[in-house]
């Protein structure tokens, strides 16, 4: 599933990526939690969402992404280190906050899990998952793929997984006002297990 993502099918999914951050800087403006210092974005492909971070916060923003055209894009602008989401080389607790937007969808099964696991660690206090919702695992055909993209109910893997988590707002992101791809978006605080 990597090799999907690292080669030319992840370069034109890149290629097809939007350039216009304004409404999604309002979307994150209106999402962010207070006294955030540090943000890492997991699948940051380039840089879209930590432009529109930066517009508006002086957090120190990093991200992590598997595609090396996409990633050389955002080195441009921000430290984004060659990494999957199941293996994040950063220490636990060091962000403040740490997100994917459009990530998770793209992440098998068997991988899932694991992938949470990584994100969980490395988040000090925020998790924010905007993803597409289905009630149950739905695997969607996509480009001609399968077994590339599923909807699922992220909210709840979540809080099943991770008891420590708490549910601080759950919104939509109608892609008519924010740019976004109509994501549901959880936005999770650590606390004490």
């Amino acid at each position: 599933m990597t090799d999907l993502w690292t080669g030319d099918f992840g370069d034109a999914y890149t290629a097809r990526q939007p350039s216009n951050i304004v409404d999604r800087r309002e979307f994150w403006c209106a999402i962010m939690p207070p006294n955030v210092g540090s943000i890492l974005e997991v699948g940051a492909n380039t840089g879209m969402n930590l432009e529109a971070i930066s517009q508006f916060s002086a957090a120190r923003l990093r991200g992590v992404e598997p595609n090396n055209r996409a990633r050389l894009e955002a080195c441009e602008k921000y430290e984004v280190i060659s990494a999957c989401a199941d293996d994040i080389p950063y220490p636990d607790g060091l962000f403040d906050l740490v997100f994917t937007c459009g990530v998770l969808i793209h992440i098998p099964t068997d991988k899932l899990l694991a992938s949470m696991k990584e994100i969980h660690r490395v988040s000090g206090q925020w998790i924010i998952c905007a993803e597409y919702f289905a009630p149950g695992e739905e695997m969607i055909p996509y480009r001609g793929t399968t077994d590339t993209l599923w909807r699922r109910d992220y909210g709840s893997i979540w809080m099943d997984n991770f008891p420590d988590l708490s549910c601080e707002g759950c919104v939509f992101a109608w892609k008519r006002i924010t740019g976004m791809d109509n994501l549901v978006v959880w936005i999770f605080e650590k606390g004490q297990q």
